[in-house]
């Protein structure tokens, strides 16, 4: 027979364990809690002759536990810890960064760490007959430990690329609401990261590259569209009727919408929508052809 004691003094830990051992298919298994000097414990009994399935089973609820129950703790504690210098309110944008990474790739992540965390503590069950849950997270993780320092540091990335994007849209906005407005309408004609620039008598506007007259606050980039923005940032104008012609709105789009907010109009559906869209698709039907 095969046993082994967890020991933590965690409620939540040992009824996250308790309930999965319940829940657990896993036969021939036997399990009490008992309390003893230190710690509060979980006993296991394994009366079946597969040790290998025993162990392994057993390691993979306990990275469960770890994943579910304890990860965003640890990575509250790593941001707190090398991070100080950013506010509570920061600190919980860097977490919510941390989040979005993992999901973007929840597979990887997820697989990468749980077979990580899971063959640790096989390799540790299969040798002791005891486990200090909370000393083995600690001292016998590195790896995990050093995932998640990979993913704050992106994730801070993240934070600072969004605060210095913030600001570039804060100072346009202050800088548009300071001047007067120099052109009436503008349309926007916009497909796929390019825009054509036409004056309200449907006359093509020259987009402005003259780096020594720009408008920008911020190094953050748009690449071509940098020179459409800085044409708008030079007229001004009252309003901006941007039509897609691919019915879809990319990150440009949304800056612009933020920058100039109740002057810009989308549409999908006009007379030059239509024009433009036509035209589209029949340079498209010409190039099938040869």
């Amino acid at each position: 027979m095969k046993s082994i004691c967890i020991k933590t003094n965690n409620k939540s830990f040992l009824s996250y364990l308790l309930n999965e051992l319940r829940l657990s298919n896993i036969q021939d298994i036997y399990f009490s809690e008992n309390e003893f000097k230190n710690y509060k414990n979980i006993i296991i009994h394994y009366k079946g002759k597969d040790n290998s399935y025993f162990f392994q089973s057993i390691s993979n609820i306990l990275a469960y536990l770890v994943i579910d129950e304890i990860e965003e703790t640890l990575l509250k504690n790593i941001i707190s810890q090398n991070y100080f210098y950013f506010n509570i309110a920061e600190q919980n944008k860097i977490l919510n960064f941390c989040f979005d990474i993992f999901s973007d790739d929840f597979n990887l992540y997820f697989n990468k760490k749980f077979s990580y965390i899971s063959n640790q503590f096989y390799d540790y069950i299969k040798n002791n007959k005891s486990l200090i849950l909370t000393g083995f997270i600690t001292f016998r993780l590195p790896g995990y430990f050093e995932l998640l320092n990979d993913i704050i540091d992106e994730a801070v990335n993240c934070f600072i690329i969004e605060k210095e994007y913030l600001e570039f849209i804060s100072l346009l906005k202050l800088y548009i609401n300071s001047e007067s407005p120099k052109s009436d309408v503008l349309h926007l004609i916009y497909s796929k990261d390019n825009g054509i620039l036409l004056d309200n008598n449907k006359s093509p506007v020259s987009t402005t590259n003259d780096i020594f007259n720009t408008k920008f606050l911020s190094d953050i980039s748009f690449s071509k569209n940098d020179y459409i923005l800085n044409t708008l940032l030079n007229l001004l104008p009252q309003k901006i009727y941007i039509h897609l012609i691919d019915n879809s709105i990319d990150e440009f789009l949304n800056t612009l919408i933020l920058i100039f907010e109740n002057k810009v109009q989308l549409c999908t559906d006009c007379n030059i929508c239509n024009l433009y869209k036509n035209s589209k698709k029949s340079l498209k039907n010409q190039a099938q052809k040869t």
